[in-house]
């Protein structure tokens, strides 16, 4: 169910005013120090953006996704490490629990997400990223419960999480994907460990690391949605990647919206050879083609977000969507290096910067060649 319009807006405002007067001058001392400040997250709690996309019985906002979207597009005018706070708690680390969860996980876990505890997604491994059907960690029954054991790695959020979806072979015997089961396992259970969290290209204040499970013992409350979901946990997380996707493509959507904010008004204030740099076409033109494109993929983003919530399968359109959203921001944010020249390479501007965080856009929930895969794929089926 849709918002009231004018809740709606109010709520884009709020996040708006909050991002530019409260994050953005806090972009490069986040980056230097590779920490979001407590109290900062602290606010965003206050602001409900923790459970921007939990129902509202369980005490979130309950935003559809078309909501989503819009509000995620103004979380990215800045630093894609402060919305990666919350982007877990409203999208893979909580959607698969919304989708599938039992009433009696939803209210043990989906209040106290909606509140500001964290969740963390436990699918990639050391040999199994794209190739997610290759899950070796192991949930071996035992009793009426399972043992845990195995390794997860770049797990997002994982320091600050109380609670970890994750996603485990339960038949060792099935083929690829099939007989993979989800589990909510307690952040601090017995036998759960993080590894060093990892340097990374960008993103700084963001934190990512390995997680460990050594004999991690759970009760049959711990399989995500019950015994009917047995072997069926890969089904869970490809539908929380299909939302988990439109969410990224629209964080590109208002990324791009920056750069393209800052590109602009540094071609009206730069003056070469006695005229601003605006005025000299070959600029004009890459203004005008990452105007272009950033429209371009903000319209395919909303109307896959509306399609979604008409209930139609949009598995192809997320992926084109991010596809082409993700890849789109990158050269809006190659455009925008070049038209600043030498500043555009220099920390004090932040567009260096920019160019390395959406670098990640392009990998994580499905590189662009897994979305050209699954786009084709389902191609191919639809006339097979």
């Amino acid at each position: 169910m849709a918002l009231d319009p004018d809740i709606l807006e109010d709520l884009i405002a709020t996040t708006r005013r909050f991002v530019r007067e409260r994050i953005v001058p806090l972009e490069l001392q986040v980056a230097r120090e590779d920490a979001i400040p407590e109290d900062l997250i602290d606010e965003m709690k206050e602001l409900g953006m923790f459970g921007l996309t939990i129902p509202e019985e369980y005490g979130g906002l309950g935003l559809n996704t078309e909501e989503e979207c819009k509000v995620v597009m103004e979380l990215g005018w800045t630093s894609p490490a402060f919305r990666s706070v919350i982007g877990t708690n409203n999208g893979i680390g909580s959607q698969g629990l919304v989708m599938d969860g039992t009433e009696e996980q939803k209210q043990a876990w989906l209040p106290r997400l909606a509140a500001g505890d964290v969740a963390s997604f436990c699918l990639t491994e050391p040999e199994a990223g794209s190739d997610a059907g290759s899950v070796r960690t192991r949930a071996v029954a035992d009793g009426d419960g399972f043992v845990i054991n195995g390794s997860k790695r770049y797990i997002t959020n994982a320091t600050r999480a109380s609670l970890l979806t994750v996603f485990a072979r339960t038949d060792p015997d099935a083929p690829g994907a099939r007989g993979v089961s989800a589990f909510l396992v307690p952040a601090d259970a017995p036998g759960v460990s993080l590894g060093a969290r990892e340097k990374k290209m960008g993103q700084q204040g963001t934190h990512v690391c390995d997680v460990i499970f050594d004999d991690v013992h759970v009760g049959p409350e711990a399989l995500l949605g019950g015994p009917d979901k047995l072997n069926k946990g890969f089904l869970t997380a490809m539908k929380t990647l299909d939302r988990g996707r439109l969410h990224i493509s629209a964080l590109a959507c208002g990324t791009a919206e920056r750069l393209i904010d800052e590109s602009v008004r540094y071609a009206v204030d730069r003056k070469q050879f006695g005229q601003p740099i605006g005025e000299f076409q070959l600029v004009q033109a890459m203004l005008a083609d990452s105007r272009t494109e950033a429209y371009a993929a903000t319209c395919m983003v909303l109307d896959a977000a509306r399609r979604r919530d008409q209930g139609e399968n949009v598995q192809t359109l997320a992926s084109a969507s991010m596809l082409f959203a993700t890849e789109m921001v990158g050269r809006v944010a190659d455009r925008a290096v070049q038209i600043f020249g030498g500043a555009g390479y220099m920390e004090e501007y932040g567009i260096e910067r920019f160019y390395r965080d959406v670098r990640l856009f392009r990998l994580y929930e499905g590189t662009s060649q897994i979305q050209q895969i699954i786009i084709a794929r389902n191609m191919l089926k639809e006339v097979g």
